[in-house]
């Protein structure tokens, strides 16, 4: 009996458009976590990381161009609003990158090729995937789920399948235990590695969305997003930062004399800075566009009269 075999993975066409997009809102809550394996962790794996990171830098004439037009980065908003994983997005725009720097060329629709990445990015990292249907839901139905499958093929034939991208993301497990080694005897481990995991996390996605960060390597943005969120949470004195910031730079094999991981730590720190200070402004433009709206143009709201 013969068996036919394929690498390839079909998805179910689903008849009815809204069953993907009400599943993809309820995805990531029942999904199963298998516990952190001190065995896969240590210097030989930061070694090898380190030297597989490399493979996956965008070329510098991709960098350049990008840099021109730093608006079309960016999906985050998708993967949180369908319950993906926080692996999936730093994964799928490094996927991005991969893909338009080998090909250097825009399809007919990014968006399309964002929503290919992201599907892909949620199947290395998640057992509960995301639907097609679903990121086409989210696109507002702007292309269909067969555009969405075959923007697939084209990625994965252009990287040659070798979509498993180092990311920040997959040093800071690494990164913190030495890390932890460094902290004082007062502060409790779980509560400590929980914290900062929290605030790498989010961290990382937003050096992702800045196209300052493109082109450095995810082992120094992780390191530096370690070191900025250690100074964020104001915990450790001077010299105790100093000491955890020597072992970032010793574990991404950056000279801590070069300033560079320093350099990085205050460029994150900015990004934080002017991001939060962008979200204060529209939510002062949103609360006074409330106002203005809640005003009646006439004696009687009309608004308020149920014909």
């Amino acid at each position: 009996m013969s068996v036919s075999v394929s690498l390839w993975c079909e998805e179910e066409v689903r008849g009815q458009q809204g069953q993907g997009a009400q599943q993809g809102q309820a995805r990531g809550h029942s999904q199963l976590r298998a516990p952190w394996d001190p065995s896969v962790s240590g210097q030989r794996i930061i070694q090898r990381l380190l030297q597989v990171e490399e493979r996956y830098l965008p070329s510098a004439l991709y960098v350049a161009l990008i840099q021109r037009e730093p608006e079309r980065r960016g999906a985050r908003q998708v993967c949180c609003e369908r319950g993906c994983d926080e692996t999936v997005f730093p994964l799928s725009v490094s996927m991005l990158d991969c893909f338009l720097s080998a090909s250097l060329s825009l399809p007919v629709s990014p968006y399309c090729l964002a929503a290919a990445c992201i599907l892909i990015a949620s199947k290395l990292t998640e057992c509960d995937t995301i639907s097609a249907d679903s990121l086409c839901a989210a696109a507002e139905y702007s292309f269909l789920p067969s555009n969405i499958r075959e923007m697939e093929r084209v990625i994965l034939a252009t990287l040659r399948w070798d979509v498993a991208v180092v990311t920040a993301q997959d040093f800071i497990p690494h990164f913190l235990p030495p890390v932890g080694e460094r902290k004082d005897g007062k502060t409790d481990t779980e509560e400590f590695f929980s914290t900062l995991r929290r605030h790498s996390d989010t961290l990382v996605a937003m050096c992702v969305c800045d196209y300052r960060f493109l082109g450095a390597p995810p082992s120094l943005v992780a390191a530096a997003v370690l070191n900025s969120a250690l100074r964020g949470l104001g915990k450790k004195g001077p010299g105790h930062l100093g000491h955890m910031s020597a072992t970032l730079a010793e574990l991404c094999q950056t000279d801590l004399v070069s300033m560079v991981l320093q350099c990085y730590s205050e460029l994150i720190e900015a990004a934080l800075k002017q991001r939060l200070r962008g979200g204060l402004q529209d939510s002062a433009m949103e609360k006074d566009g409330e106002i203005e709206d809640e005003r009646a143009g006439t004696p009687t709201d009309m608004r308020e009269i149920d014909f």
